[in-house]
């Protein structure tokens, strides 16, 4: 697999993407519960540098995926239940929260939600935190890793990763804060500021020093394209009613990751409207994130196209968005005087027609270029 992903680094290159994750030689994290040992099925540690070492080589970042919200224990005590850890990190049952009733922990009460398949850590604790810095710090210098993308920090204070961050000081860092949206009647609610609040609160928890995944605009765009309802992409200022619409330089925009798609598929995006998907993170602020399966795939093309007009006008994180039509079946908008881009079936042009050109279209999107 590692061999595989090495044969990737031009074309990843080529279309402008500065970070990978790398997140497969980390499944032994929370699996084995010996972060130190890097091992996996898919590679050896030496390969994981090499393959690290070759993305740098051409200027790619390579963020790591940090499971710090839970860890598996090596050994039982006296009770039969697994909650003492071995290696490196040799913690008893201290490091454990306490009102996690499957595992007998003796730590403080948990500050987050509970990931209920394995032991959920008590960062509270200064040990932990101690050990937990000095372990990504290793991953820093001995992998070679760049940056972090966190897993399920919806377990535990976004206080704490500002605690790991300043430690290891990475270039990038992004949370997963994933919760489900606001539904009534099983209908999906246009007012979406509650759920992108919660995610917001985790970064201010942290001090601004991680992004997060914009689950938010995720969800709303699920049912925008199984629906057509193009109306849902403006919330009641105006804005784009996910994170990227509060705060864009630390939403990291995305349309599928390996939970939701690939071979697990729990939120998988809508079948065929993909490319309407990319059209729209990849055109409007926030830092967008495309997955690995739809790169090397029919959509490749598509995909790489948007992300040429991406770099060419200069959009960034902060780039400036103008709603331009929000209706049932089309959405347009203009960003930065540069491009307006429209999904759905419906029919926009851009005003001033002879000023623009089309950059790049394909079913139900089409972007245009200032002359």
């Amino acid at each position: 697999m590692l061999c595989f992903i090495g044969e990737c680094v031009k074309m990843i290159l080529k279309d402008g993407k500065c970070f990978l994750r790398v997140n497969i030689p980390l499944i032994p994290l929370y699996l084995e519960g010996e972060p130190f040992k890097l091992r996996c099925r898919y590679g050896s540690v030496d390969e994981l540098k090499d393959i690290v070492r070759r993305f740098h080589d051409v200027g790619v970042k390579v963020l790591g995926d940090a499971v710090l919200n839970h860890r598996c224990a090596q050994y039982q005590n006296h009770n039969g239940v697994w909650n003492i850890f071995g290696g490196r990190l040799n913690w008893d049952d201290r490091a454990i929260v306490s009102d996690d009733a499957h595992f007998q922990g003796r730590g403080n009460r948990s500050s987050g939600d509970f990931f209920h398949a394995a032991p959920n850590i008590d960062h509270s604790q200064e040990f932990v935190r101690r050990d937990l810095n000095d372990w990504l710090q290793w991953l820093r210098s001995e992998i070679g890793y760049d940056g972090w993308r966190l897993d399920f920090v919806r377990g535990f204070w976004g206080g704490y990763v500002k605690d790991y961050i300043q430690g290891s000081e990475p270039f990038f860092a992004v949370g997963e804060y994933w919760d489900s949206l606001s539904y009534t009647y099983g209908q999906m609610d246009h007012d979406q500021d509650a759920h992108r609040q919660r995610i917001i609160d985790w970064i201010n928890a942290t001090d601004g020093n991680a992004g997060a995944f914009d689950v938010t605009t995720k969800g709303i765009l699920h049912t925008v394209l199984e629906k057509c309802e193009y109306w849902r992409l403006s919330d009641k200022k105006g804005k784009p009613p996910g994170v990227v619409g509060w705060w864009p330089s630390r939403a990291v925009t995305f349309i599928e990751n390996h939970d939701t798609g690939s071979t697990q598929g729990h939120w998988r995006f809508p079948a065929g409207k993909e490319m309407q998907g990319y059209a729209y993170i990849l055109t409007h602020p926030g830092t967008p994130a495309v997955f690995y399966d739809h790169l090397f795939s029919n959509n490749y093309n598509g995909i790489s196209s948007l992300i040429a007009v991406r770099k060419r006008a200069g959009i960034h994180c902060r780039s400036v968005i103008q709603i331009v039509k929000a209706e049932r079946d089309v959405y347009a908008a203009k960003i930065d005087e540069r491009i307006f881009v429209k999904i759905g079936p419906g029919h926009y042009e851009p005003p001033n027609s002879s000023k623009w050109i089309v950059a790049t279209e394909g079913p139900d999107y089409k972007v245009w270029e200032a002359l």
